[in-house]
């Protein structure tokens, strides 16, 4: 369909304000925690900031006793983003799909390079599982999860915690990076002019990877040998973003190596819309339906 006109007027407002030449890091991280299109999520019975290690996390529970949990990854190109940026979606997320939500802080790049941010998603994710007691949740029943960026490290976390013999739930990538190459038909497509641009992405990837081997799963999880016995997946991906093939391609190759998943197309909307509920309608259709998917992945009925 055309560019939905919410798409379209956002697009605009964006462009009313000149980029500079040479993206500067500290700006962009100052610009993600002042956004005001996030809104403010609900008040929860009770929000906790704690540690795993060194690796700052925050804790949200709605009201209940032993609950189902969701590890969740905030997107920002590895580089940018935090666990305030993170805070309207988990708390959301918490509320709609009655589980404890795990935000995890990882180290950015450039100062802290891949594969840092491998290194912390997996090993919160580890911690729930295996000391699930501590955070009241049913170590069965614990989820990963993430947008953008965030969506990527969620994939790599649920193939690593399969290696490791750990099992979760469910996987749940929104507008998800899968891939490094760069390359795909909507890459090129949608490479400038609707938000996250190809230039962007090509900074992103460079503050991320430095030297290190683009082709490796635990960047490029659609790389990936094997992929078999993964947790079952619900992708979400937008009509106009860049990394719409590749998430969707790897919904394909996922459902080829036998793990069950959904995957949903948005219609006319933009990378990350799902964030920015007070922009787009659809924003809050695509969590619910992920809330929803959540819920149903551990056991839940649905209200």
């Amino acid at each position: 369909m055309p560019l939905h006109p919410q798409s379209a007027a956002f697009l605009e407002a964006m462009l009313a304000d000149a980029a500079p030449a040479e993206p500067d890091i500290d700006a962009m991280r100052a610009a993600t925690r002042m956004n005001p299109h996030r809104g403010a999520g609900p008040e929860l019975a009770e929000v906790e900031d704690a540690v795993v290690g060194a690796i700052p996390i925050r804790i949200y529970r709605p009201a209940g006793g032993v609950l189902p949990a969701l590890v969740y990854f905030h997107g920002g190109g590895w580089s940018i983003g935090d666990l305030n940026s993170a805070d309207p979606m988990c708390r959301r997320l918490a509320a709609e799909a009655g589980l404890v939500v795990v935000s995890v802080d990882y180290r950015l790049a450039p100062e802290h390079p891949f594969p840092a941010a491998v290194e912390d998603a997996f090993a919160v994710t580890a911690d729930v599982v295996r000391h699930a007691g501590r955070y009241g949740v049913a170590p069965d029943a614990v989820a990963v999860g993430g947008d953008s960026s965030g969506g990527n490290l969620a994939a790599v976390a649920a193939r690593l915690a399969r290696d490791e013999g750990i099992t979760l739930a469910h996987q749940l990538l929104m507008c998800p990076n899968t891939d490094s190459g760069l390359d795909s038909s909507s890459f090129t497509e949608f490479g400038e002019g609707y938000g996250l641009s190809a230039a962007s992405m090509a900074w992103f990837f460079g503050h991320y990877l430095g030297r290190a081997d683009h082709s490796d799963p635990r960047v490029a999880p659609l790389r990936a040998p094997d992929l078999a016995g993964l947790p079952p997946a619900t992708i979400i991906t937008a009509e106009y973003d860049i990394l719409r093939d590749e998430g969707e391609e790897y919904a394909r190759v996922l459902a080829a190596a036998g793990v069950p998943v959904e995957l949903r197309r948005f219609s006319g909307m933009i990378h990350n819309f799902i964030s920015m509920p007070e922009v787009f309608d659809d924003a809050a259709t695509a969590r619910l339906w992920a809330a929803g998917r959540l819920r149903r992945s551990s056991g839940q009925e649905e209200r």
